[in-house]
């Protein structure tokens, strides 16, 4: 039986923090991360990246992860109702979430060797072994874990992917035991066809037909201007969560030419208009989103962001002071 079309509701998933920032070229400083991250809780934000425990010289703009959940622990960022999630590469990425009293994390692989081997240093099969025991620990430590399958559309490397290709790796990644992958275009090349392609069979495997559910996610990149249109085709066949990222802030810096996330306000205008709820309030969303991209000191990529500053400076409003 097909899933009611639109939704209730969608759970938006909150990347920007991580995924967002990781591949900004300048250093963003500790006390604007937690900001940043703070507006978005405010604003009604539930489920979020925080950062990643993975090695600071790749990737220099998660070096401070520890640091921000300390901050979690001191109160100085208040979760709230909020869950957080970290990436883990590996058992040592597992061990420092695990001293840093993460309470969610998130494991990843890909669909095509070459984008594994350049992002994680191991081949798909590789991966799968050491997540493995990475899951089978978390489990043990009853911590949430989430799963992400990269290149699921198309590889810098290796070009398209084919969807029986994707489709098998979420399913080597689903036995596992996690209970939600996130299928991912990590260089922004899907259209919506090939979003019914690979999605419709995941949510009809694994939220329809499965005694014990695996709930799938779409995380989407901007890079060709259909990330928007490829959340609504995911919509169409069944999907509920959806990843983003404040403002469209992203990239990945070992995918070459990959671009920003959907926009978690073009997202949100998105599901407001068509009366599906989200949990966020748009303009506080916006304000924060504005906020940061000044202390950045460049505009974000996000439509109804830029919409939003056009307004407010015609109105000269005060709008996007981060708190």
């Amino acid at each position: 039986m097909a899933k009611r079309f639109p939704p209730r509701q969608i759970e938006v998933f909150e990347v920007g923090v991580r995924d967002g920032l990781q591949n900004e070229a300048r250093a963003v400083r500790f006390e604007d991360k937690i900001r940043l991250a703070q507006g978005l809780i405010d604003a009604g934000v539930r489920r979020l990246e925080l950062g990643a425990f993975v090695r600071p010289d790749l990737v220099p703009q998660m070096a401070d992860t520890e640091r921000v959940y300390g901050a979690v622990r001191e109160g100085a960022l208040k979760l709230g109702r909020a869950k957080a999630y970290a990436l883990v590469p590996n058992r040592k990425g597992l061990d420092r979430a695990i001293a840093a009293g993460a309470k969610g994390i998130a494991v990843f692989t890909a669909a095509t060797e070459s984008f594994a081997r350049k992002n994680i240093g191991m081949s798909i099969d590789e991966s799968l072994a050491v997540f493995a025991e990475v899951v089978a620990e978390a489990k043990r430590k009853r911590i949430e874990v989430r799963g992400y399958v990269s290149t699921a559309f198309g590889c810098p490397f290796e070009g398209k992917v084919a969807p029986k290709k994707a489709i098998a790796v979420v399913e080597r990644l689903a036995k596992l035991g996690i209970p939600e992958i996130s299928v991912g275009d990590t260089i922004g090349v899907a259209t919506p066809k090939g979003v019914v392609d690979v999605m419709a069979p995941l949510v009809t495997r694994f939220e329809r037909k499965s005694g014990k559910k695996t709930r799938i996610a779409g995380h989407f990149h901007d890079t060709r201007g259909t990330a928007l249109a490829n959340a609504l085709a995911a919509m169409e066949v069944g999907v509920t969560i959806l990843d983003s990222s404040a403002g469209g802030l992203g990239g990945c810096p070992f995918a070459p030419g990959a671009t920003g996330n959907l926009a978690t306000e073009d997202l949100v205008y998105l599901l407001d208009g068509m009366g599906i709820r989200s949990g966020i309030d748009l303009e506080k969303l916006s304000a924060t989103s504005l906020a940061f991209s000044r202390l950045l000191g460049r505009p974000l990529s996000s439509r109804y962001l830029q919409a939003y500053a056009s307004a407010c400076e015609a109105r000269n409003e005060p709008r996007g002071a981060l708190r």
